[in-house]
């Protein structure tokens, strides 16, 4: 289909008439009503769960050895540090 052809269709189409698939692409076919459905809770859900612990964000700075120092273990550096951070504070109170 030339650029000419599609803009013809395009323009031929008016902005309150529904949408009339052809048959000739599934590509094309519109989604039934429980296909959106589906597709929308689906987006919904996107992202990081929600956690019944939540955590707080805050600023700080460190030495840049310590950040190199957790951040060279790869993903979950953030975790890591949290953990260690937990850990001395368990030991600090017993």
């Amino acid at each position: 289909m030339s650029r000419e052809e599609v803009l013809r269709a395009v323009n031929a189409q008016k902005p309150n008439d529904f949408y009339v698939w052809d048959g000739k692409s599934e590509d094309d076919k519109p989604l039934t009503q429980k296909e959106m459905k589906e597709g929308l809770a689906a987006y919904k859900k996107r992202g990081r769960p929600f956690s019944a612990f939540t955590k707080k964000q805050i600023a700080i700075r460190l030495d840049p050895e310590v950040i190199e120092a957790f951040q060279k273990e790869g993903p979950g550096w953030q975790t890591r540090m949290n953990n260690a951070l937990k850990d001395w504070l368990q030991h600090r109170e017993h």
